[in-house]
């Protein structure tokens, strides 16, 4: 990586793909952090333009997420974590066909 690029800068441009905004999102849902896992969505979200460029509904939608991860998002996060494990489960990001 060229030295006048930051690692968020290459962040975002590797994020435009899909494979690799799925395999991101992926490896934070893994790490069971719900303030990464926000941060990560922000990144991808960034990534395709920006919160600007979604609709309203998407955005209100991100915006409970957001709110929910934040206040109290660590118990949630980890109770589904704990029940889909338990169910022999986990959660999956992948690309729409």
């Amino acid at each position: 990586m060229p030295k006048n690029t930051s690692y968020h800068e290459k962040l975002i441009k590797d994020l435009k793909n899909p494979l690799e905004a799925a395999a991101y999102i992926e490896v934070v849902l893994e790490e069971g952090d719900p303030k990464m896992l926000s941060k990560a969505l922000k990144n991808v979200i960034e990534a395709h333009g920006g919160i600007d460029r979604l609709s309203a509904q998407v955005k209100e939608l991100y915006n409970k997420l957001d709110q929910v991860l934040s206040d109290k998002g660590e118990i949630e996060f980890y109770s589904l974590n704990s029940l889909l494990d338990t169910l022999g489960l986990h959660l999956a990001v992948i690309v729409k066909p």
